[in-house]
């Protein structure tokens, strides 16, 4: 499957430690994420990921396209809702278009943990057949 990884500023030492709790899992799919943070979650655990731009200069529109072309399984999108983004319209549209077009999107640790155990268990095979 294809993860999508989406980290704020904030969020990205939690998403760190999650892909390490997780690196067992994450180790059997590709991995996609913003510049910054796929550098970070492949300092810290070894991991190949794919990595677009830094959010901010269009790695989140990146990932929408992927999204849009029925790329990508599963989104996990940390997002910090407390701090405004002056690239807030590129981070809707994402969340939106994972909408539109049925992907599993998690915007905090408690959901990303219930999309990473099920996706483990086989629960998101059902993706392969959008293919």
């Amino acid at each position: 499957m294809n993860v999508g990884l989406v980290a704020h500023d904030a969020k990205k030492k939690l998403m760190q430690n999650f892909c390490i709790a997780y690196r067992g899992i994450l180790s059997k799919h590709e991995l996609f994420a913003t510049g910054t943070t796929g550098r970070l979650i492949e300092e810290v655990t070894n991991l190949m990921v794919h990595k677009y731009l830094a959010g901010h200069l269009g790695g989140e529109q990146q990932l929408g396209s992927q999204i849009e072309h029925n790329e990508i399984d599963m989104v996990i999108f940390l997002r910090d809702p407390l701090t405004p983004k002056s690239h807030e319209p590129d981070i809707n549209n994402v969340m939106r278009l994972c909408d539109v077009h049925n992907i599993p999107v998690a915007t905090n640790v408690a959901t990303a943990e219930l999309l990473i155990k099920a996706m483990d268990r086989g629960d998101m095979e059902w993706r392969e057949n959008v293919h």
